[in-house]
This record gives structure tokens, sequence and C-alpha cells, in this order.
């Protein structure tokens, strides 16, 4: 990172982190936390948290005209801070706000050894929203052999001049923190819906099964070599507090780091992890328990605690999910069966992270407040007994409204607090 910024920059910056550091000594943030530790470890009876994504409208939610910063570096470090302060500000939903400023490792990884190119498309608001791929394989059998095994490399010193510069900017007020996650890439059909399109893998779980399996073996061992390169290479960190495992799911808990933890050489067992199959909505249970789940398994196995799914009805393989190594928490979108998985669940630790309706905020100019409150309701009546979060994802516009969301998490508490009490 270019240490290349304005004295007036510095002095805005310091500014904004020093906001930040102030929302995030609220006595507030302590009970939250307290809250995402009793439902990762599993307490009965605790309040559902309720998080409202905000990164998928930025548009409304990080207007070019809220940033004051021109150089590079400066901008990098607005945006963080500019996005946890207004999180607080404007949403205030269950996200405990960072008495941190964190930064990555500088990696370079050449994951498949072939280049996937993507082509996208503006919205009516100018926005690119849709997007295709140009897939490199196009016949699975001829081209498997244009795959090559993972590829990668960590600055060191670049990423310790990085820190440095933080540092001293933000050093005493913000904690800065170098943050990694395993690195491998656990959504395997996405890979492959990126290397050969939709229609072709469907196509070749009845054309060609056997390079198809080959496809997922190599997937599954590329993902696997990423995960065990991090991790020889020192450059896993806990993420076992205010972290996010998937979908602005936090991570706080004292299940991790697990029994023979070193601090100086963090494993992939002290790890929270993620993994998903989107792609495969349309594939009978037989198919994904073939094509799917063994290679998923073996991904997730090497992990500490495991966050599984994204927008798929779980419900329909839950047979195989349910076998995941490690499951803490099983995602529930607006496709999936809620009763039914939340019967399964019910009597287990695993926390039943619900995905609410994003419509109810990206199609009406106005919160509908009555259908919204029926619609949490219908998951707290589902969700008696069990283990329960509310994720609100999804969401690419609110219309420049930014009061719908803060008065979805108002009216969402409202209905909590009637089963829980306040």
């Amino acid at each position: 990172m270019s240490n290349e910024i304005s004295a007036t920059e510095r002095t805005y910056l310091r500014e904004l982190a020093r906001k930040q550091a102030g929302y995030a000594a609220l006595p507030i943030m302590q009970e939250r936390k307290h809250v995402w530790h009793d439902l990762n470890e599993g307490r009965v009876g605790v309040r559902p948290p309720v998080v409202v994504e905000t990164w998928t409208f930025d548009r409304d939610f990080m207007p070019p005209s809220i940033f004051k910063c021109t150089s590079p570096a400066a901008c990098n470090i607005e945006w963080q801070l500019l996005r946890n302060i207004r999180n607080h500000e404007l949403i205030d939903d269950d996200k405990v706000i960072p008495d941190t400023f964190e930064f990555g490792w500088q990696v370079e990884i050449d994951e498949l050894g072939v280049k996937i190119s993507r082509e996208s498309v503006k919205d009516a608001e100018g926005v690119h929203t849709g997007y295709k791929f140009h897939h490199p394989i196009k016949d699975l059998e001829r081209d498997l052999a244009l795959l090559k095994p993972a590829q990668c490399r960590v600055d060191r010193e670049g990423t310790r001049a990085g820190q440095a510069f933080l540092e001293e900017l933000l050093g005493d007020l913000l904690k800065v923190e170098l943050r990694a996650g395993s690195y491998g890439c656990a959504m395997l059909t996405h890979r492959v819906v990126e290397l050969m399109g939709m229609d072709a893998y469907f196509t070749a779980m009845y054309d060609c099964p056997e390079a198809l399996h080959q496809l997922m073996a190599y997937l599954r061992d590329n993902c696997l070599r990423m995960m065990h390169w991090a991790e020889s290479e020192g450059l896993l960190r806990l993420n076992n507090e205010n972290q996010a495992s998937f979908g602005s799911s936090y991570n706080f808990t004292r299940e991790l780091p697990t029994p023979g933890f070193d601090k100086n050489k963090v494993r992939l067992r002290d790890l929270w992890g993620s993994a998903n199959s989107q792609e495969t909505v349309g594939v009978s249970p037989a198919m994904f328990n073939e094509f799917c789940f063994p290679y998923y398994r073996d991904v997730c196995e090497p992990l500490g605690l495991l966050y599984y799914g994204c927008c798929e009805p779980v419900d329909t393989f839950w047979a195989d999910i349910r076998r995941l190594p490690h499951l803490k928490k099983v995602s529930i979108s607006k496709w999936c069966n809620q009763r039914q998985v939340a019967d399964r669940l019910r009597g287990t630790d695993i926390v039943f992270s619900r995905k609410p309706d994003p419509n109810f905020l990206s199609v009406d100019v106005r919160l509908n407040d009555e259908a919204w409150a029926a619609h949490v309701r219908e998951t707290l009546e589902a969700t008696r007994g069990v283990l329960t979060e509310f994720i609100y994802r999804d969401v690419y516009t609110v219309h420049g409204n930014l009061m719908n969301p803060r008065r979805a998490v108002e009216i969402a508490r409202r209905e909590i607090n009637k089963v829980f009490g306040v």
C-alpha cells in the first residue's frame, strides 16, 4: 500500500478513525457481542440478532458524494471507515462496530491456470449488474488438460510495509490487524459454471460423468492445495471474533481455536469457513449426492466450523448437507422450506441463518411495515426452540431511501422482542 496521502487526507482519516473507535466503545457493542457469543455457542433462548448486509446496495449506502479522499491509499482506508460509521449511524443493526482496522496479506494466486473473463452491462441506473462469463472450457473431455495446479505467492515485504503505514496513521486510535481467510474456494460448483457454463455442466452429468468427476476432483484438490499452502506459509489468522464467516453472519465464539492451538501457528481447524452450491438448485438429490457432496465434504473437513449455503434451498439436499463436517450455520433463503429445516435443526446447536425476502427493501420504494412484520413473525413461529439469526442480504437498491433498512431492523426487533422479551 502506498503511503502517498496528503496532510488533509491524513487529518480527515484520523477523524473518521476516532469516530469509529467511539462507536466501538459504546456499551451496546458489548451487549451485541454477548448475543453473538450466546448464539454461536448454542445458548438456549438467545434473542436472534438482525443484520442488514449493505454492500449490495452501495449505490444508495456508499454513493460517490460522501467521499472526500482522492489518493488511492486514502480512498481504500476511507471506504472501510465510512462503511462502519454509516452502518451504526444509518442502519444500527446488530453488527458490532469494530475497534480495529483490518487489512489482508498481499498475495498473488493463479488459481486455475486459465483466464476466466467476465463481461458486464449496466442497469437502468448505470450500475454494472448483469454479467456473463467467457468460459475457457468448450469441450470438457478435451479441455480438462488446460487446468493447472494453483500457483500462490505472498509478498511479505509489501504486507509489512502496508502494516507499518497503517499503524503509523491509525494505530493509536484503532488496532491494526492482519486478517486472512482460508484461501481455498469452497464454492466448487461456482467454479464449474465459470469454467464451462450452467447448461454444459448439467449436460455433462449425463454425457460425460467421468470427466465431470475428474473436474470436481481437480477443483477439490486445488482448493485444498491453496488452503494448505496458506497454512504452511503461516498466513492464517483466527477469525473467531468480529469477522463474518459468510454473508455478514458474525463469528464470535469460544469454540475456536480448537484444542492444541499454538498462537504462533494458526491451523485450518482453528477457523470458520464457508461453502455453498447455488448452481445445483436444478439437480436431483441423487445427482447432488454423486457429483457434489463427496467433494464438498472433503474441502470442509480441515476447517473448524462451517457456514453452509447462500440462496439455494437447502431442504432439497438436507440428507447430504447435514453430514458436512463441522456444520454450525445453514443459510435459509426465501426459496427454502423453512419450517421443514427448522424442525430438523430443533434440539441441535446448528444456527438457522434466515435470509429474508429481499423484495421488501428492493422493490417497494417505501417499506410495507405490516407485510414485513408478518414475514418476520412467520420465521419466529417456525423456529421456536431453534437457534436463529436474521441476515438481510441481496438487496440491490433501496431507491435512495436509507430509512427503509433502518425501519426494517426496528420492526424485526419489535417482533423478536414480543417472543423473547425486551
